[in-house]
């Protein structure tokens, strides 16, 4: 199971981005995420998924993520997820990469 060591972020508040932050959360916290969308209405649940998925291939748990979407696509979505986890401390598993 990867483990976040610290806070960490990626990605920009520019037109078609994410900023995505992560944070370890407490212990048998699950995933725990804060999402802000321009196309929540018609998005949100995707956006929320890709979240989830990403962050489960990665076996990470106990976990908050705090996503401000901008009109990310999916792959940008999942490289800036994957960029933060790197950043506070997770290894990677190399076939996602």
């Amino acid at each position: 199971m990867a483990s976040l060591v610290k806070i960490a972020q990626a990605g920009t508040l520019e037109s078609s981005d994410i900023m995505i932050t992560v944070a370890p959360g407490p212990q048998d916290s699950g995933i725990v995420i804060e999402l802000e969308s321009i196309v929540m209405a018609q998005y949100g649940e995707d956006i929320r998924l890709t979240l989830e998925k990403t962050v489960a291939e990665q076996d990470c748990n106990d976990i908050y993520i705090k996503a401000l979407d901008r009109g990310a696509l999916d792959c940008t979505i999942r490289a800036r997820v994957l960029t933060a986890l790197s950043r506070a401390g997770a290894v990677l598993k190399e076939e996602i990469l």
